[in-house]
């Protein structure tokens, strides 16, 4: 089986950045949450307090705003053509995606391109709130795990080192660097 990380990878983009600049356009309210974001993107970033969940969670307060369902497939409605030919053209049927993402956002496309497997954060679609720990990292190897107890990884691709966790398990990996695809370098 192969398996994909999704933005950068296959997805020409951030499909969460993507998605809120997206929602900003529809419902101008979630200005109202600019200084939250603002200060959590501070304090995470710049001062490296609290966990990417707890920035995250607070990035995803916008979601309130949102008609999420109507949304979600809008937006996919306008961005399924930002997933990568290269992905479109090698693409198998027992493909898994693992992403930092919010499944809700994934689950839409991934119906679309008939993906049967996807690994993703569990967000929850009107809270923003997560449920277990952000798909990310080390983290991704052990969902992979949960899900296939004995899974083999043909081929790994990602653009982000990362995922080295997922490469390391991987009989080959390859480094996404936008339409650019190279194997992977161990350092």
């Amino acid at each position: 089986m192969n398996v994909y990380d999704f933005d950068k990878t296959i997805y020409d983009g951030d499909s969460t950045a993507d998605f809120y600049f997206f929602s900003l356009k529809r419902h101008k309210r979630i200005l109202l949450l600019l200084p939250f974001l603002s200060c959590a993107f501070i304090k995470f970033y710049v001062f490296k307090r609290g966990t990417k969940t707890q920035f995250k969670e607070t990035m995803y307060k916008f979601l309130r705003y949102c008609d999420i369902d109507r949304d979600v497939e809008d937006f996919w409605n306008k961005n399924q053509n930002k997933i990568k030919k290269y992905y479109i053209n090698q693409k198998l049927n027992d493909d898994v995606i693992i992403s930092a993402s919010p499944e809700f956002l994934l689950a839409p496309v991934c119906r679309r391109l008939k993906i049967k497997y996807l690994i993703a954060s569990n967000v929850d679609k009107k809270s923003g709130k997560y449920s277990g720990i952000n798909c990310h990292g080390e983290e991704k190897v052990r969902r992979f795990y949960e899900k296939f107890e004995n899974g083999v990884i043909d081929e790994f691709y990602s653009d982000s080192r990362s995922d080295t966790p997922l490469a390391e398990i991987s009989k080959k990996a390859f480094i996404v660097n936008k339409n650019k695809i190279s194997e992977w370098r161990f350092y």
